[in-house]
């Protein structure tokens, strides 16, 4: 099974990546991995994504699509593989189908973990991180013990600046603007699976395993 998910910052795409390639035995891929795997290698796509990262620019959309080809192509994936934030946006979706298509592949179910914006917003300013060994709760779902302490060091705990409400709001702006085009596009393709984000992470998975069934 070849998966790619979907799904604003916050909805939690990234768990169910986890747990789809812990309970299927494949293996779960983000792009971030695959960047640093290749230069910590010293590859030759290693070696181009490093020159684009020390000069603070984007890594082009064919370079990317060519390191997830190759990840993908290794024999860890013969089962199947989770791609985990990419395709970002249309153009690199269109590349990978292409990509695949070549080696006689495609994507069977891109997943939707939809949630909606003020849930995410909740969801996300609720957060708090250990200043010092970072660890992390929600004031609602998995408070601390004592408000405001770690439970794990006795450290301050704080609301990180990127999941402050304004912050929030800004990176779903960029998401719609751009990622969000991605559910048309795997709709078109008849590969578009959506499954309701807001309940608890357990309910979420059993809906991906009905899912893959």
């Amino acid at each position: 099974m070849k998966l790619v998910m979907l799904g604003a910052p916050g909805a939690g795409k990234g768990t169910q990546a986890k747990m789809i390639a812990d309970t299927y035995g494949i293996p779960h891929i983000s792009t971030g991995d695959i960047f640093r795997a290749n230069i910590k290698e010293g590859t030759e796509l290693g070696t181009k994504v490093k020159t684009y990262m020390d000069q603070g620019l984007l890594v082009p959309d064919e370079l990317v699509v060519d390191l997830v080809v190759d990840r993908v192509q290794k024999d860890d994936c013969k089962n199947g593989y989770v791609l985990d934030g990419f395709p970002r946006t249309i153009p690199q979706a269109e590349s990978l189908d292409a990509a695949l298509a070549k080696a006689g592949d495609k994507i069977d179910f891109a997943i939707n973990v939809d949630v909606p914006d003020e849930n995410i917003v909740e969801r996300m300013s609720g957060r708090r991180a250990c200043v010092s060994c970072g660890a992390t709760y929600h004031i609602v779902s998995i408070p601390p013990k004592q408000e405001g302490i770690c439970d794990r060091c006795g450290a301050k705990l704080i609301l990180r600046d990127d999941d402050k409400p304004e912050t929030v709001k800004k990176r779903l702006d960029v998401y719609h603007a751009q990622t969000q085009p991605l559910i048309d596009y795997y709709e078109k393709c008849g590969a578009l699976k959506n499954v309701d984000g807001t309940v608890d992470m357990m309910q979420v998975f059993a809906q991906i395993q009905d899912i893959l069934k």
